[in-house]
C-alpha cells in the first residue's frame, strides 16, 4: 500500500510538472517602449499567455518593422509588428529586400497608421516643401515610418536634413529645439502619445499633403494609402491629409500552423484587453481590418482560423494561391 501511495504521489508530481515543461516560449517583436504600439504588444503577450494553451509569450523592444523582419529572418523573434507596405516589399523581395525575399505570413492587422508630419510651430515650416535644409527626423531608425517617409519625399521631390535616432531621443531634441520635427505613426485618427507629450509644452503644427502631392502619390506609390484626417487629432489640430498603411503582426514560416492558429484565436476572441491598451483598437473588427489592409498571404495557421470562422479569403491573402 505504501509503495502504491508513493507511486501515485510521484505520478501526480510528474503530471503536475508537465504543463510547465510543455510551455512553448515565444518572443514577440514590438517597437520603442515610448510608443503607444508597445503597450498594445504588452496586451498581445498577456492574451497569448492567458488564452493560448501551451504558449508563453514575452515582448521584446525593437526598432519596429524593419528590425522585426530581420529578427524573424534570423530566428531571434517568432512574430512581430510589421506595416503592410514593408511586409509586401519583404515578401516580394523588392525595395530594401531586393533579390532577397523573406518567407513570412500575415497573422492579423490591428490598426491603420496615418503618418503624421509634426513640426514645432515656431520652426517657420508651414508645408512639406519648407522642410528643405531643416533638421528633421523621418521616423525612428530602422522603422517602416523612416523608410516610407524617405520614399514619399523622394517621389514628391522633397528633401530635409535628416537626423536619425530613437523616439525618446527625437522627442527630447524637438522639445529642446534642436530638431524642427519628425514623422510619427498616429494611433488611428489621433496623434501618437509621444506627439501629445511634445505638444504639452511645445506648440506644434501637423503638415498636410497638397492635392497635387496626393495625386502624385496615388499614381506612383500604390503600396501606401492616402487618408484625410478630420479636425481633432489633438486639441486645436485642423483637418489634414497624409499617407498611411496598416499595422499588423507577421511571423516566419517556422512558426507552426497550430501555434499560429492558437495565437490568432486568442487575439480575435478578445473584446476588451487590446482596446484598453490602444484606443484605436477599441471596438475595431480585426478580422475585417486584416482582410482590408493585408498585402501578403496569411500564415497558414491564420488562414485556417479565418476559414473556420466563415471568412472568404481574397486571393492576394490566400496562402494556398500564393
Amino acid at each position: 500500500m505504501k509503495f502504491k501511495t508513493l507511486a501515485l504521489a510521484g505520478a501526480l508530481a510528474i503530471g503536475l510538472s508537465l504543463p510547465a515543461m510543455a510551455q512553448q516560449k515565444l518572443l514577440v517583436g514590438s517597437t520603442s517602449a515610448s510608443s503607444s504600439h508597445y503597450g498594445y504588444f504588452v496586451a498581445v503577450s498577456k492574451l497569448i499567455n492567458e488564452k493560448a494553451d501551451g504558449l508563453e509569450a514575452s515582448v521584446v523592444e525593437t526598432g519596429a518593422t524593419m528590425d522585426n523582419l530581420r529578427r524573424i529572418e534570423r530566428n531571434q523573434i517568432d512574430l512581430g509588428l510589421v506595416t503592410t507596405n514593408v511586409a509586401q516589399h519583404a515578401k516580394a523581395g523588392t525595395n530594401k529586400f531586393e533579390g532577397h525575399p523573406l518567407d513570412i505570413g500575415l497573422l492579423w492587422v490591428y490598426t491603420g497608421a496615418p503618418q503624421n508630419v509634426i513640426v514645432r510651430e515656431d520652426a517657420g515650416v508651414k508645408s512639406l516643401a519648407d522642410l528643405a535644409n531643416v533638421r528633421f527626423n523621418p521616423g525612428i531608425k530602422g522603422s517602416a515610418t523612416e523608410s516610407t517617409t524617405e520614399a514619399v519625399f523622394k517621389t514628391l521631390g522633397l528633401s530635409a536634413d535628416y537626423v536619425r535616432g530613437s523616439t525618446t531621443d527625437v522627442v527630447d531634441m524637438i522639445k529642446d529645439n534642436r530638431l524642427a520635427g519628425y514623422v510619427k505613426s498616429g494611433a488611428g485618427e489621433r496623434l501618437d502619445s509621444s506627439t501629445v507629450d511634445i505638444a504639452t509644452f511645445t506648440p506644434i503644427r501637423v503638415l498636410s499633403l497638397t492635392d497635387d502631392q496626393k495625386k502624385t502619390l496615388a499614381e506612383k506609390m500604390p503600396d501606401i494609402s492616402l487618408v484625410d484626417i478630420p479636425a481633432g487629432a489633438a486639441d486645436g489640430v485642423p483637418a489634414y491629409s497624409t499617407w498611411s498603411f496598416g499595422v499588423g503582426v507577421a511571423a516566419g514560416m517556422k512558426l507552426s500552423e497550430d501555434t499560429a492558429y492558437k495565437i490568432v484565436d486568442a487575439i480575435m476572441s478578445d473584446k476588451t484587453v487590446q482596446g484598453e491598451a490602444m484606443a484605436s483598437v477599441k471596438g475595431a473588427d480585426l478580422a475585417k481590418l486584416t482582410l482590408q489592409y493585408g498585402t501578403i498571404p496569411l500564415h497558414p495557421g491564420a488562414a485556417k482560423w479565418f476559414r473556420e470562422h466563415g471568412y472568404d479569403i481574397p486571393a492576394r491573402l490566400d496562402p494556398a494561391k500564393s
